[in-house]
């Protein structure tokens, strides 16, 4: 039987992915969270074969959740379920230690098919997944400036990019003011701009937000 812990703040999303797995013979949800916090008590406090995870929640998440819990249980099988489409974050997930990344859209049809995947220790890629890392891996980063990137100065662009302020991002990301603006410097100077306008219409371009 493959336990399985479920981490999603919405309940009623929650509930459905829940159900799905129940209902599938070999696989058993032994733990939900509704936060970062919550799953990362969930998995040492109890036996958990695979982590389905969403990309945002309260507390930790994200990129960060991905890491932290790959760093602490690195044997661990991951998969994120995000409503992120896979060229806004999917590659630099499975970077993170994530053994596969879903589309909430897709989940219903793909979902059991990727735990029990991601269980045996193998990766879940999409072909648009698998196409995505190829290219990252043949791409010369000079001619993608959000690829230069790290991974917070990348996740900085994006809260731009949507909108957010500097101090709504250090409120988002539970850092101080002043450590977002310097990854705010960092990230226009990578990319050789000069303001939020120019990050926007770059983000809009490269379909880096919604």
């Amino acid at each position: 039987m493959t336990r399985v812990a479920i981490a999603d703040d919405h309940a009623l999303v929650r509930r459905g992915l829940i159900e799905l797995l129940r209902e599938t013979p070999g696989l058993d949800v032994v733990a939900e969270a509704d936060s970062g916090d919550a799953l990362l008590r969930a998995v040492r406090d109890g036996r958990v074969d695979v982590i389905v995870m969403d990309m945002n929640m309260p507390g930790p998440s994200g990129l960060d959740l991905v890491k932290s819990l790959h760093a602490e249980f690195p044997g661990l099988p991951l998969l994120v379920l995000s409503a992120h489409p896979e060229d806004q974050y999917a590659v630099r997930v499975v970077r993170a230690g994530a053994l596969g990344y879903l589309t909430k859209e897709s989940a219903e049809a793909d979902l059991v098919e990727a735990v029990r995947r991601v269980a045996q220790g193998k990766r879940f890629l999409t072909r648009t997944l698998a196409e995505a890392l190829l290219d990252a891996l043949d791409a010369d980063p000079d001619a993608v400036p959000h690829a230069a990137l790290s991974d917070r100065e990348y996740q900085v662009l994006r809260l731009l990019a949507s909108g957010k302020t500097v101090g709504g991002i250090a409120e988002d990301l539970s850092l101080s003011v002043k450590t977002i603006s310097t990854y705010r410097a960092r990230l226009l100077q990578k990319m050789g701009m000069s303001n939020n306008s120019e990050l926007t219409r770059y983000a809009l371009e490269n379909k880096l937000v919604e």
